[in-house]
């Protein structure tokens, strides 16, 4: 046998190999291909009155043209089926409930969870309220994204690799996509309000107050001042534990990572054009595809563009401008629900209400779960609301929310797009059936103003801070606030407005928003400092502030470790990066981080004894977002170390903060670099992938974005994590839309072999001020 034999053997197993490899790939190749929408041509419909023209620029934004604005909701419908309907089809299941239904038992706690809301009997309702004129709109819509469906070549590819059928849109469908929206920005069991209460009746007054106070010096509110300095309490922090306790230790994320946003928006005083100039950043998980869909489409009746952010599921526009306002939204962090503790008959089986006992309703709801048997949950269901869970001694809560009351979900966004100033949308406040925002707007002859978007309860016998009894009628809902009794600033005498989850009140309109756990001031209080700072601007000014990564949070943070570090040969080389940190949240800078994270450190050690007091009362309590002012009780310590608050597992304050240091610094060696390239970078590395790359890694070789490390942090206007950030960026001035900058994380296409899958995403990274409007059409569609 010749000695050659064996490599040729090799070489041709070796070449055969790879052309099975390369048939497999093209044969994939040719699969995705067949889910790709359709870009060019003409479909007959059979379903318009008035045809549609979609033109398509090199991004994949569509200009939507048609004399019928159910002919363009029909349009949109079609894009999103045909480019979107995987995510669609999560939201809808996310607030239905139904996600075990399509991926197994890994969802059927959090379906468990929301089943309870019966968010799609609630959606069904609120779609049978809605006005004539909304509902034609609505089953336009849902027609195109049934028909977009069906055009495609084959199934979405998600559905492939589940081995599974997709489910047709229905109206229904489109309301539980507003619910989901609630989930992510409200919570389903009013986790606020349960811990508050909790730390209100077992802590101290003296530590409570202490450690959780409405606000302070961070505060920059639209109406009222910051709050004044924290008092220390004289309790011993060590009076909270007993002598057999083990400290208990949670990792402290940071106090400020909230699904929220920024906006701001500037009067004509300030532009050089005289129109009002409006800045929105939502900040919301980041996703393959972004939860946001671009879009423009005409008014019908008039010569202006409707240019948007619309999100996947339902056909309006979420943020954006129709040329004449432009408006923006942020999360505004105020109490919508209120859990009622249940007063219970002595077999639990009824609980006492002002009319006397009354007995649950109890109605099962059945969950369907893959590869397995379905699961019947049992609704127990007061005339108040759903009952939710337990407080802290062990009675039950119902929960009264706004979003199950058809005053909570509904279209009228759709009026957004024909206001003519900011005087009339301000005025659609109260009627927006949206998880609550701060509606920020601006118009083209420079006005401005800000409201609650969504409708706020009129609460009679509490204010909402404490979960209370209603059973003696003394406490309850007497509807909703009218127009005239919503809270609003319109053009104020600085010309400027400015929101990013904090709190933007004070006084009368404070107590008619609450508290439902509203960020530190810092954000917004650098914002506001830097619009303060100008007398103009133009769009490349408020997109600059809306990148602007200054730490000044941390400032005094950064002087404070130094002076701890003075003379301690041994962290020489670290002091040396704290001193020339470059004062940013860059993604350069080891400095930041090591600072960032030294203050979380110390939050965390210092915090110990009350989680420890406080878990002996529940077993899992979690600060979760009670934590949010925090930082004031944490500077007071850090810097006057009193004796008496120290956590008794240290001996001096010097030893709590070096320890607080050496964790950082050991987990941050964990990577094995140099400590000169343990940047923040390093750590706020973006990891923005499929939801189905989350199970099945291959997926990400297709679909994730970049792994770039990223500047900014929670704590600045830009606002950014590994994960969550600034969903979109849009800066604008109505009727000046051509120099308007508009940025999205990912791109418009899920498809990973769509033109338009990634298109844009550089620009958001790098922070190019890309346009708002839609190019050049590279794609024209018409449909009849």
């Amino acid at each position: 046998m010749s000695l050659n034999a064996p490599l040729r053997f090799l070489t041709r197993t070796a070449l055969l190999l790879a052309a099975l490899i390369a048939i497999g790939l093209l044969v994939a190749w040719l699969w995705l291909r067949q889910s790709l929408p359709l870009l060019e041509g003409s479909l007959e419909t059979g379903q318009l009155d008035h045809p549609v023209t979609v033109r398509r620029d090199a991004q994949g934004i569509p200009l939507i043209e048609s004399t019928s604005r159910d002919s363009i909701a029909f349009a949109l419908g079609f894009l999103h089926g045909q480019e979107r309907f995987f995510q669609m089809d999560l939201l809808r299941r996310n607030s239905a409930g139904e996600l075990s239904e399509l991926v197994g038992d890994a969802a059927l706690e959090h379906d468990r969870e929301v089943r309870v809301h019966q968010f799609r009997k609630r959606a069904q309702r609120n779609v049978e309220a809605l006005p004539e004129d909304q509902r034609a709109v609505l089953a336009q819509y849902v027609r195109g994204v049934n028909l977009g469906l069906e055009e495609l070549g084959s199934k979405p590819w998600e559905y492939v690799l589940l081995n599974q059928e997709p489910r047709p849109w229905t109206a229904a469908d489109s309301m539980l996509s507003v619910f989901s929206m609630y989930l992510s920005l409200q919570s389903p069991i009013g986790k606020f309000e349960q811990r508050d209460t909790a730390l209100a009746d077992l802590l101290p007054d003296d530590l409570y107050g202490f450690f959780f106070p409405e606000g302070g010096s961070w505060d920059a509110p639209l109406i009222g001042e910051a709050r004044g300095p924290v008092r220390l309490p004289q309790t011993n922090i060590a009076a909270l534990l007993e002598e057999a306790d083990s400290i208990a230790y949670q990792p402290m994320e940071s106090d400020d990572q909230v699904y929220g946003s920024n906006n701001w928006v500037v009067g004509g005083a300030l532009t050089a054009h005289g129109g009002a100039m409006l800045a929105d950043d939502m900040h919301l998980g980041l996703d393959v595809p972004n939860i946001w869909y671009r879009a423009a489409w005409s008014i019908p009746g008039t010569d202006r563009k409707m240019r948007a952010a619309t999100l996947p599921g339902g056909p309006i526009a979420v943020v954006g401008t129709n040329g004449r306002v432009a408006w923006g939204f942020t999360n505004t962090m105020g109490d919508w629900g209120d859990l009622i503790p249940l007063e219970l008959n002595e077999a639990g089986d009824r609980y006492r209400t002002p009319d006397g006992w009354a007995e649950f309703t109890v109605e099962p709801e059945q969950i369907a779960v893959r590869d397995g048997e379905p699961e019947t949950l049992e609704v127990r269901k007061t005339i108040w609301g759903p009952v939710v869970g337990e407080d802290h001694r062990g009675q039950p809560l119902a929960y009264r929310w706004v979003a199950h009351d058809t005053r909570g979900g509904n279209l009228n966004l759709l009026l957004m797009e024909t206001v003519e100033t900011a005087s009339e949308a301000l005025d659609l406040g109260p009627r927006l059936g949206i998880p609550h925002q701060n509606l920020v707007v601006g118009d083209s002859q420079g006005n401005i103003g800000w409201t609650v978007g969504g409708a706020i309860p009129r609460r009679v016998g509490l204010d909402g801070s404490r979960s209370v009894s209603w059973a003696d009628g003394t406490a309850y809902w007497d509807g909703y606030l009218g127009a005239e009794e919503q809270p609003r600033v319109y053009n104020p005498p600085s010309h400027r407005i400015w929101t990013a989850n904090s709190r933007v009140m004070d006084g009368p309109q404070l107590a008619v928003m609450g508290d439902h756990g509203y960020a530190l001031g810092a954000r917004q209080r650098q914002i506001r400092d830097a619009l303060f700072a100008r007398d103009s601007f133009s769009e490349q000014d408020l997109l600059d502030l809306q990148l602007d990564d200054r730490a000044l949070f941390l400032e005094r943070w950064q002087q404070q470790l130094l002076v701890l570090l003075d003379g301690e040969d041994e962290y020489a080389d670290v002091r040396a990066e704290v001193e020339n940190w470059g004062a940013r949240a860059s993604a350069d800078s080891v400095g930041y981080r090591v600072v960032r994270n030294f203050r979380l450190k110390f939050l965390e050690f210092t915090t110990a004894p009350v989680l420890t007091y406080m878990r002996r009362f529940q077993e899992d309590f979690s600060f979760g977002p009670r934590k949010r002012q925090l930082e004031y009780a944490a500077w007071e310590m850090n810097h006057s170390e009193p004796a008496h608050l120290l956590n008794p597992d240290f001996a001096s304050w010097r030893e709590l903060k070096l320890a607080a240091l050496d964790a950082v610094l050991e987990r941050m060696a964990r990577d094995g670099l140099p400590l000169q390239e343990q940047t923040w970078g390093v750590q706020n590395t973006a990891r923005i992938w499929h939801p189905l790359g989350r199970a099945v890694a291959p997926v990400n070789w297709l679909t994730a974005m970049p792994a770039d490390r990223l500047s900014g942090d929670t704590h600045l206007p830009r606002a950014q994590s590994p994960t969550t950030g600034a969903s979109q960026r849009m800066v604008v001035s109505p009727g000046s839309e051509e120099s308007a900058i508009f940025h999205m994380a990912t791109g418009q296409s899920a498809h990973p072999l769509s033109p338009f899958f990634a298109n844009g995403h550089r620009d958001w990274v790098e922070g190019n001020p890309s346009p708002l409007m839609e190019g050049k059409t590279r794609y024209t569609l018409t449909l009849q």
